[in-house]
């Protein structure tokens, strides 16, 4: 078990940072297929749980899409900020990060929810039971309680 929750921290810390193998960008549609099979082996997932699943992981990904956007531009800004001392830009920079952090926070939150929603009580329990590693739990960075965190840029 700790093996399979170590697998599926770092292929959600892959999508986490955006990069792949070789810091290639990884392909989302597998990611969240690899999530939900992950999510289908330990909670034992119906083939509709695991349609449902992956409609709620997609759709989020989707809906992320431009704040991860939002915060990949303001990285990159604030670094050339940090290089010539423009502290008002660092300034507006950290707020805009700030609220792109949120926006996906919301995003990760409401995905988490609709996920837990299609669960049986007795799936929810097993979900509950996780061994959570900081935000997210084992399925990777993300404010969700469960294994299915996302935070891509962080």
């Amino acid at each position: 078990m700790k093996k399979t929750m170590m697998t599926t921290f770092l292929l959600s810390a892959a999508l986490a940072f955006g990069q792949g193998p070789g810091g290639t960008p990884p392909d989302p549609a597998k990611m969240i297929e690899m999530r939900v099979n992950m999510l289908a082996n330990q909670l034992s997932l119906t083939e509709e749980q695991k349609s449902q699943a992956t409609k709620i992981f997609t759709d989020a990904q989707t809906s992320s899409q431009t704040a991860r956007t939002a915060m990949e531009t303001a990285r990159e800004s604030l670094l050339a900020a940090i290089k010539t001392n423009n502290v008002a830009t660092i300034d507006q920079l950290s707020r805009d990060i700030g609220a792109a952090t949120t926006d996906l926070t919301a995003i990760e939150g409401k995905s988490q929810a609709a996920f837990y929603a299609i669960l049986t009580p007795e799936q929810q329990t097993k979900y509950d039971s996780f061994a959570h590693r900081g935000p997210g739990g084992p399925g990777g960075p993300g404010m969700g309680p469960g294994p299915a965190g996302m935070w891509r840029r962080r």
